[in-house]
């Protein structure tokens, strides 16, 4: 493949529309990058979607190799080192991500996006077309007619790239003609919960209403709140519950009841006036995730991001999944000198990942609302925490490996099964010294004798410290 006779039509300036043009230009391609918005650069307002974002290694990963993973970590992102979980009383308590400084970032959409396109606009070989909308494809040829939607007379646009690329979201139009084809599997479910924006402003003295380095989570069993801090120091509010629930609360009195029984401390954070008149302003809007498999065709496109694989946004990995994409992207570029035969190996080897992403969320959902307020749960992640502490290398929790680690999101559920049965066998050992199974199991129970010879006093006198904490 010869990177620079190569002209590619990104569908789609999102985040991960711009990240990719971005991989792409490095390689020398000629990348023209079409959206059906304006530059979001010159709105005041951008349309969509709005949940913050939580940024983590993968994410971070990616921006890297563009420059860019400093920037956020160090003068833009808000750090969330923990859970801060809000109960029913008003009470509060953490529990953290992961050891020590490990964290995940609090940014938002907009501003990533633009910073992305900022970069874009240092490449010479990046070329944005704005008010662009697809209008139909052939990805066959390929070739892509566009409309343009800030002309009076709907100028058509045709444009015959090498590779069309869609990154055009949960309701990709590259993934509509793609849906066109023999064997191609698709699959959409919308949860049966919406969503919805509020916001809680900063103190009248200017600074931030609740802590500021946490990821605050309000669960409450079929209904939870979560809060993302902001560079302006307000909170970002978003409420999951039923439809059905949210269609119950139609009128002042309604909605001031529900939150005095349900979420009652942060109604003074809110503000009474602003929580009544966003609640009531503000549309549910729906959840979906979405399956899909072949991501590409033949060497003439490929689908990316939320085009190939949209999840529900309860584990914060819907942007670090699909920036990780481009990583994946390039890596395959990298070992395959055929186009065709890189892209077939993308969709592949990302396929799997992306569709155990899309179940991890969906569990994660009925974690966050529901099992952190559990004892069984908190017991679990404290006796996780201790094993990752005693063995780093060899037991890593699951949110460890999904957040803080580039390990394959199947692996990563494939590691918990087997932490599952191992800790099934541990307690059926009973006592600490079932502890010592799950080193001997680390090692694939070779080497045992020596093992405990090795590890045995060590790991007692360990655990005999930690006891007096744990209980």
């Amino acid at each position: 493949m010869t990177d620079k006779k190569v002209c590619v039509a990104v569908v789609g300036a999102g985040l991960v529309g711009s990240l990719e043009a971005c991989f792409l230009a490095q390689r020398g391609m000629e990348v023209h990058v079409y959206d059906v918005r304006a530059d979001i650069r010159q709105m005041e307002h951008v349309p969509g979607r709005s949940i913050n974002l939580a940024m983590s290694v993968r994410a971070l990963s990616a921006l890297s190799q563009i420059g860019l993973a400093d920037h956020v970590k160090n003068e833009y992102g808000i750090p969330m080192y923990a859970r801060m979980i809000h109960n029913l009383d008003g009470a509060t308590f953490p529990i953290p991500y992961g050891k020590g400084e490990q964290c995940i970032y609090s940014v938002g959409r907009r501003y990533v996006n633009e910073i992305l396109l900022d970069k874009g606009d240092t490449y010479s070989n990046i070329t944005y077309h704005f008010n662009h909308k697809l209008l139909k494809a052939d990805l066959d040829k390929p070739q892509l007619i566009f409309v343009r939607t800030d002309s009076d007379n709907e100028e058509k646009v045709i444009v015959n790239p090498d590779l069309v690329i869609g990154c055009d979201g949960a309701y990709s139009a590259v993934r509509r003609e793609m849906m066109r084809k023999p064997r191609f599997n698709y699959s959409q479910e919308y949860i049966p919960h919406a969503y919805m924006e509020l916001s809680v402003p900063p103190t009248p003295d200017g600074d931030f209403a609740m802590p500021r380095n946490y990821l605050h989570i309000w669960p409450r069993g079929q209904f939870m709140m979560i809060a993302l801090p902001n560079q302006d120091r307000s909170f970002t509010l978003t409420l999951f519950m039923p439809t059905d629930t949210f269609s119950s609360l139609t009128d002042t009195e309604s909605v001031l009841q529900f939150f005095n029984e349900n979420f009652q401390d942060s109604i003074p954070l809110i503000g009474q006036e602003n929580l009544v008149k966003s609640y009531l302003e503000n549309p549910a809007l729906p959840l979906v995730s979405i399956k899909c498999f072949p991501y590409n065709i033949g060497s003439t496109a490929v689908i990316m991001g939320d085009a190939a694989h949209a999840m529900v946004p309860f584990y914060g990995q819907g942007m670090n999944c699909g920036m990780e994409d481009c990583l994946v992207m390039n890596d395959c570029l990298n070992q395959n000198p055929e186009l065709g035969v890189a892209l077939d190996e993308y969709s592949k080897f990302r396929n799997p990942d992306a569709e155990a992403m899309c179940d991890l969320a969906l569990y994660n959902y009925v974690e966050m609302r529901d099992l952190v307020n559990k004892k069984s749960f908190l017991l679990r992640k404290k006796f996780d925490n201790f094993l990752h502490w005693m063995f780093p290398n060899k037991w890593v929790p699951l949110y460890t490996s999904v957040t803080f680690s580039r390990m394959r999101y199947h692996e990563c559920i494939l590691n918990k099964d087997w932490q599952d049965s191992t800790i099934t066998r541990i307690f059926s050992v009973g006592g600490l010294t079932g502890l010592l199974a799950v080193y001997l199991a680390s090692k694939h129970f070779t080497g045992t004798a020596q093992l405990l010879q090795d590890v045995g006093l060590n790991l007692l006198h360990r655990i005999q410290r930690l006891q007096a904490i744990w209980f």
